[in-house]
């Protein structure tokens, strides 16, 4: 494990809160910059480059990078925890590692015994899609990178041919106790995090890991009916398990783009529709083509008032995974008419001698309100 001193954080220029994917970026930068084909002949970049591949297997792996940061290069040093000497207070983790000692997996994951290999980690993809796709599915392809198990050994993390040893340090219990006071604590062995074994000779591909980032390409069915939060679920497309351990999946979040024409609220479209105030006031009739490609007639009645909603059953989002369409709601809008011809004028004039009033009940009824209000 680490021969180095220098704090693998400013190996790799990252603060100590810095993410996966930070830490990633800034090895790949540095790993390339030192590489010995880069530098041939170079032993001072030769020993960089030992350095931050040295730092970065351990920050990649969180079970590493925790006892790191809580121990420093003394977590992977031989000796710590081992055996039944008088560890440090320090040296525990909270009331749960006690509780697991005494009292076995009720309290958290059981006693002694090597640690089972770990499942691969579940992988998030989100995806925007338009309320079109929504509306009728699609299958869509995608290309993410993803840790797969490498080619070269199979998964197994050491060169072909080779093997594993028993771990000099839990001596293959994968297991390490510290005794304070009347407790006896038991955690997975830090040098071979639980397995017990350790490889003799690591993949050169893989570094011993059994899994390589590589590009994958992925195709997406995405059903009619989906709604943004709608998560879709890739078994088994998550990344590879160290050292042949199971996949996780990968979960696709659909987010869908907001629509020129249409308003979703689950299964209902709702559009608003400006018409003429002569429509509004004799009646008539608007087309509204959906999203199926079909026309949709909303019939107008006279007299109709800005805000009303006409609702055409049917004419909607279809229900995931279910039978059926939601509805088709137009809000109206009555429009006033801003450039008018002077026989148009000349007519709404007309129209205005001869109200008496009962044609806006609404306005007749608000203004005789408040008259009352205010004449007290």
């Amino acid at each position: 494990m680490p021969s180095s001193t220098m704090d693998y954080y400013e190996l790799l220029e990252v603060s100590r809160d810095a993410d996966d994917k930070a830490i990633k970026s800034a090895y790949r930068r540095i790993a390339m910059q030192c590489h010995p084909d880069r530098n041939p002949g170079c032993s001072d970049s030769e020993a960089k480059f030992k350095s931050v591949s040295q730092a970065y297997d351990c920050l990649k792996d969180p079970q590493k990078r925790a006892a790191y940061d809580r121990y420093g290069h003394e977590a992977f040093q031989q000796g710590m925890n081992g055996g039944h000497g008088g560890a440090q207070q320090g040296d525990f983790g909270d009331i749960g590692d006690i509780f697991e000692t005494i009292f076995g997996s009720a309290f958290g994951g059981g006693g002694g015994g090597r640690q089972q290999a770990r499942r691969g980690a579940d992988l998030r993809y989100d995806m925007e899609i338009g309320l079109e796709d929504a509306f009728h599915g699609k299958s869509r392809e995608i290309e993410i990178e993803v840790s797969q198990t490498c080619a070269t050994c199979q998964g197994s993390g050491a060169t072909p041919g080779t093997g594993t040893r028993g771990c000099n340090l839990c001596k293959g219990h994968g297991k390490v106790r510290a005794k304070q006071g009347f407790f006896v604590v038991e955690r997975p062995c830090p040098n071979c995090h639980g397995r017990g074994e350790v490889i003799e000779d690591p993949c050169k591909d893989c570094r011993g890991e059994g899994r390589l980032d590589l590009p994958q390409s992925l195709q997406v069915d995405i059903p009619p009916g989906v709604d943004t939060g709608t998560r879709i679920r890739l078994s088994g497309k998550g990344e590879a398990g160290p050292r042949g351990a199971p996949p996780g999946d990968l979960y696709i979040f659909l987010h869908i783009r907001p629509h020129g024409v249409f308003q979703r609220e689950g299964t209902t479209l709702l559009t608003r529709v400006p018409i003429s105030f002569t429509t509004a006031a004799l009646g008539g009739s608007v087309d509204i083509p959906d999203l199926d490609g079909q026309v949709n007639t909303i019939d107008i009645p006279a007299g109709i008032q800005s805000g009303k909603q006409l609702r055409q059953r049917g004419a909607g989002m279809p229900v995931l995974q279910g039978r059926g369409r939601g509805d088709l709601v137009v809000e109206i809008a009555v429009e006033t008419p801003t450039k008018l011809t002077k026989a148009q004028k000349e007519i709404l004039e007309q129209f205005r001698d001869t109200e008496t009033g009962d044609e806006c009940p609404e306005s007749r009824s608000f203004f005789a309100k408040m008259k009352d209000v205010f004449s007290g």
